[in-house]
């Protein structure tokens, strides 16, 4: 379907005026768009690998004579290669900005409810980009009538560096330290709380969720809230995390101290400088130096930090206690979480491991403790270090290691915990499970990677960028799925089927919906022990 798009005018009121965007069909008005909308202070020059800096209360966007521009989208955070490359004249440090999709029509008495969605990339890449347009179908041709709210953040070093020369600037200057990419997010749904109601939000109804490391920072943000936010501040009411669960515990500072020191090598950092000359040059190289070493590094990925100040050092201990469940009981958080059916045909080929025990061993500890890793690769391929029957090469075993870790396994111990904690299956947590995919997907992702893991973005945003769009008989067999969805976000209860803890709401490979038995559960909860089950409290 063809859509429009004509200037929209804003008085934001104390944010001041803004031009957005209408987008229109067959000259019926379908949505407002604005993009671009910065969030925090640009973290630029001394401010870079710091935790982000809100706006001041006298910040304005325009002026009636002078309407702030936000027709556009927002920067993207520099980043390595990938499968969907960036358009580099985006790619920008001054990243901290977000977009901003409103129905339109006549918004609930307390204003529209608002699900503030996260993207996802490993934590290495991605963007909140969508065109304006892409969230039409969803806003125009379907049960959702929610606002929508992507916001961009720091990734890979720029987001998620540490060590303890960053350790001892943060506490010289009263900050935190890691975690600049989290701390982001949390700055963002800060801002999306205090000012959604000027965009007809109901900032009382704000559902968090995300999309494979969006979905992860879901849980982190979640996490963040039970623990270090009191519940008269609290903002989050829902939570969805599609396609990813709550891992590990996460790095020690002196763990991550390996990745800091074999970063400024391949840079050219003496590591004998003073701390403070080292942070110096860190901040004075171009960007495009920060992101182009990446890629050979042995530790390759950038990943959260337990600093006990956004992340608890007990956080896997308190799912394990049942603590956390009490916590999402107490304040009425409920959840989405589930799969696609073949994830790892996706996993296994980011930053892929040569064919060899050793590379797969290697390339885990860029995600993981190695204490951790130490005790999978044992658990898949026991003493002999030899590769398992049913694995072609080890780069298929490292897709479904990685798979089994960032969803499979670990998504069914945290549920586990939580059911085991009091929350109830099918009305406090919602599991799913893809066994099909759209059509409209073909053109971007193999077909040989069959039900593999982002195949659903379309399915939950109902089409999204992906030409042409869904066919009639995928909305048809999709409707009760969408209706969910919209319920979920405004804050209603949702007829989701299954009724058990080991039971699945499944969209089946012949188009069709039903209750599935998962027939992974008891794998999972044995690698949710063996990873998580003596987890305990983390020292720092």
């Amino acid at each position: 379907m063809p859509y429009q798009q004509e200037s929209f005018h804003l008085d934001a009121g104390p944010l001041g005026h803004i031009e957005g965007l209408t987008v229109t069909s067959e000259n019926r008005p379908v949505l407002r768009y604005f993009g671009g909308l910065p969030y925090a202070l640009p973290p630029l020059g001394p401010y870079r690998f710091r935790a982000p800096r809100k706006l001041p209360p006298c910040y304005r966007y325009g002026t009636v004579a002078n309407p702030g521009n936000f027709t556009g989208s927002t920067g993207m955070c520099p980043q390595p290669p990938n499968r969907s490359p960036p358009d580099a004249s985006l790619l920008d440090e001054d990243c901290l900005q977000l977009n901003i999709w409103i129905p339109t029509g006549e918004a609930p008495k307390n204003g529209w409810p608002v699900l503030f969605y996260i993207h996802g990339g490993f934590l290495q890449w991605g963007n909140a980009n969508w065109k304006p347009a892409a969230l039409a179908p969803l806003l125009g041709d379907s049960a959702f009538n929610n606002i929508v709210v992507l916001p961009s953040y720091r990734l890979n070093a720029l987001g998620f560096l540490t060590g303890k020369e960053l350790a001892a600037e943060a506490t010289k200057n009263g900050e935190s330290v890691g975690n600049m990419g989290f701390w982001d997010q949390r700055v963002a749904l800060e801002w999306t709380h205090k000012n959604i109601t000027l965009f007809g939000g109901d900032p009382s109804k704000i559902t968090v969720g995300g999309y494979s490391a969006g979905s992860h920072s879901t849980f982190q943000q979640l996490a963040h809230e039970l623990y270090r936010v009191p519940r008269e501040k609290a903002i989050i009411k829902r939570a969805i995390m599609f396609s990813n669960s709550p891992g590990v515990q996460p790095k020690t500072l002196d763990e991550h101290q390996k990745q800091f020191d074999e970063y400024i090598t391949r840079l050219g950092i003496s590591s004998n400088l003073p701390d403070s000359e080292k942070l110096a040059k860190l901040r004075t190289l171009p960007w495009q130096r920060l992101i182009s070493v990446q890629k050979d590094m042995k530790i390759s990925e950038f990943r959260a930090l337990t600093d006990d100040t956004f992340i608890a050092r007990d956080l896997i201990s308190n799912i394990n206690s049942g603590d956390f469940a009490s916590k999402m009981r107490a304040r009425g958080i409920t959840l989405i979480n589930g799969e696609c059916r073949d994830e790892h045909n996706l996993y296994r080929n980011w930053r892929i491991p040569s064919n060899s025990y050793s590379s797969v061993y290697t390339r885990l500890c860029g995600d993981y403790p190695e204490r951790v890793v130490s005790k999978l690769m044992h658990h898949y391929c026991h003493r002999r270090q030899s590769l398992p029957s049913g694995y072609t090469d080890w780069q298929n075993l490292f897709g479904h290691i990685y798979a089994d870790i960032q969803v499979h396994h670990l998504e069914r111990g945290f549920q586990n915990a939580l059911f085991k904690g009091g929350l109830k299956p099918g009305k406090d947590v919602l599991r799913y499970r893809f066994d099909r995919r759209l059509k409209c997907v073909d053109d971007s992702v193999p077909v040989e990677w069959e039900v593999t893991h982002s195949t659903d973005v379309p399915i939950w945003f109902w089409g999204t960028d992906y030409a042409p769009g869904m066919t009639e008989q995928e909305k048809a067999w999709l409707k009760g799925w969408n209706e969910g969805f919209a319920a979920f976000v405004k804050g209603e209860s949702v007829n989701w089927g299954p009724t058990t803890p080991k039971q699945m709401r499944r969209w089946r490979s012949d188009g069709e919906t039903d209750v599935w038995e998962d027939d992974r559960w008891e794998q999972g909860l044995e690698v949710w022990e063996l990873v998580n089950g003596d987890a305990g409290r983390t020292h720092l």
